[in-house]
């Protein structure tokens, strides 16, 4: 079992910075990618960004391109989000999840996900 420690969540005011760390509860790097979706209200999940540390390999979303960086530390077990110039649309609740390395063409889609850890609340004011 992985267990997804997501934190870093708060209220910034648009243009503004945050950054997100998922820590893992052991090394997991080897089997799973790890990004992360987010879920605004009355909206469905977005798959926002993932990163593969057996190649380096990261996806994004179109929406935060530009924006947006994941970064991840092996020997923290710990995944970063780095998020600037943050819009009000950014705002939502974002999710560290993983995904085997055999499912990354589908990354997109939340349905293939192994792990979901419980989330942190991020805001963006105008």
């Amino acid at each position: 079992d992985v267990q997804l420690q997501a934190s870093g969540g708060g209220l910034v005011q648009a243009g503004g910075s945050l950054r997100l760390p998922c820590a893992a509860s052991r090394n997991i790097f080897d089997v799973y990618a790890v990004g992360w979706f987010r879920q605004a209200p009355g909206k469905e999940r977005e798959g926002v960004s993932l990163i593969n540390t057996s190649d380096g390999s990261t996806y994004y979303a179109d929406s935060v391109k530009g924006r947006f960086t994941v970064s991840s530390n092996s020997a923290e077990n710990t995944v970063y989000l780095q998020m600037n110039n943050l819009k009000p649309d950014d705002t939502a609740g974002y999710y560290c999840v993983t995904l085997s390395h055999q499912l990354l063409s589908l990354w997109k889609f939340p349905r293939w996900y192994d792990y979901w850890g419980q989330g942190t609340q991020v805001t963006v004011s105008s």
